[in-house]
């Protein structure tokens, strides 16, 4: 059980730098600089060899790669990329990249609105190209794009992530945008861009390469507030919306029908040659899980003809626990989740890319609520593949503390923190890292003599 938990079990990369972050939701800080992974790279690998990672996710910035959205590739970006795989490689870390992490070039949004329109899906297509083309003999292990669902919601719906489009009644300081229509624009147009970068890599890559494209999402789970049956068809409705409105068009062709009855002419159509596209073109699902959300039935007006995604559903979503300190530990949400997806969908490979708990920034190198979350969450993985779930990767969030997007350097999701105040960001363990390298060795994490380390800073490195 234990060797086979660590091929399972690798760690997840923290988030790559968003552009000019906005103060809304990060507090006004930015990722000019965050952890400076450009210059202190070969000193991360180092530490990531060291905890024992044989696997780590990562994210090619668009934007630095090819600034104008398409044309001229930057050389800097090219090299830094070709150098970071190359390090990940010489430590006998396997490399997965994630092509699109809510970074896109500013040109293509100024230019015809991003993701809204249709022209992104040939610009996305060339730039995925561009990196199978240079990463692609190393990188088997591609991620078009991060988050869809949470991406459109919180970006065209309720406003609170780039590019902040929203429309009244629904979002936060609405100023331009239709959250009626635009959340379900930018999906459609999301799978369209990835389908077209799979059969690119399909006709031109896969037969020498031999690597796998996936696509990924947000994983929230939805179970019923109470008993009633309207709360059970709620929560069942929720996970259509969340989760459906993404897998179910690659494995079927089309969104489910439920959301096609309430969005109506809202949600775009495919048509045929777009439906035989889509369908079939992952070979994996990128999972982001962090927890488990209570749903409540709520019916909309039939006279309501102001309708968005959330109105759409007719559920009450609870994300209370979204905004806590920490995440409640709940991993039979996780179990659950992966439970639907093999029955809904057919036992597609999953990675979970993303699963980890949040604490206060600064508060402690004592971090043993991170360590009860990760452990409880691994437990659900490794009974879900028990139960026969085809899952083929875990990945920690996080490996440093990072920048976060809702909530710029407050939240910390790291086994490492890192010190802002110092100008060489010195990285320091957190007890969570002692628990994970010494999990991932197979050694007995609860040593005394790694407790004893929890609150002293010990550092690791400086450059």
């Amino acid at each position: 059980m234990h060797s086979f938990l660590r091929k399972l079990v690798t760690l997840e990369a923290y988030r790559s730098s968003y552009h000019k972050a906005s103060h809304g939701y990060s507090g006004g800080a930015n990722g000019d600089i965050a952890c400076d992974l450009y210059h202190k790279y070969k000193e991360d690998v180092q530490l990531m060899g060291d905890t024992g990672l044989e696997a780590y996710r990562f994210s090619i910035s668009w934007s630095r790669l090819i600034p104008g959205g398409r044309g001229p590739v930057n050389p800097k970006g090219l090299q830094f990329y070709n150098n970071y795989i190359d390090e990940l490689i010489s430590h006998g870390i396997q490399p997965h990249a994630t092509l699109f992490h809510s970074d896109l070039p500013q040109a293509l949004e100024d230019e015809y609105g991003g993701w809204l329109s249709r022209k992104i899906v040939k610009d996305f297509t060339a730039y995925a190209e561009v990196c199978f083309k240079e990463f692609g003999d190393r990188v088997m292990y591609w991620t078009t794009i991060n988050e869809a669902n949470i991406y459109a919601i919180g970006g065209y719906d309720i406003a609170i992530t780039p590019p902040r489009r929203c429309s009244s009644p629904f979002g936060v300081n609405c100023s331009r945008g239709n959250s009626s229509n635009e959340p379900y624009i930018v999906v459609h147009n999301m799978l369209l861009a990835h389908s077209s970068a799979m059969k690119l890599y399909r006709r031109n890559y896969k037969s020498t390469q031999h690597g796998f494209v996936g696509f990924n999402i947000y994983g929230l789970w939805c179970i019923p507030y109470t008993n009633a049956s309207a709360d059970v068809s709620a929560a069942e409705r929720a996970n259509e919306f969340y989760t459906g409105w993404i897998v179910n068009p690659f494995i079927f062709g089309d969104y489910p029908s439920i959301m096609k009855k309430a969005s109506g002419t809202r949600i775009p159509t495919f048509t045929k040659y777009e439906a035989k596209l889509v369908k079939g073109s992952v070979d994996f699902i990128g999972l982001n899980h962090y927890t488990t959300a209570p749903v409540k039935d709520k019916p909309s007006s039939t006279e309501n003809h102001s309708r968005d995604f959330i109105t759409d559903m007719e559920a009450e979503v609870s994300l209370a626990a979204l905004t806590a300190d920490q995440y409640p530990v709940i991993p039979s949400g996780l179990y659950e989740l992966l439970e639907y997806l093999k029955e809904a969908y057919g036992n597609l490979p999953i990675y979970i890319h993303e699963n980890g708990q949040k604490t206060r920034r600064n508060g402690t190198l004592h971090d043993t609520s991170r360590i009860e979350y990760l452990h409880a969450y691994i437990g659900s993985v490794l009974d879900a593949v028990r139960n026969g779930s085809d899952i083929r990767g875990y990945f920690a969030w996080s490996f440093l503390d990072g920048l976060e997007l809702l909530g710029g350097y407050v939240p910390s999701y790291g086994l490492y923190y890192v010190d802002l105040d110092d100008k060489e960001l010195t990285r320091y363990p957190k007890l969570s890292a002692y628990w994970y390298a010494n999990f991932l060795k197979g050694k007995n994490s609860t040593n005394s003599a790694i407790f004893q380390a929890g609150d002293k800073l010990i550092p690791i490195y400086k450059s």
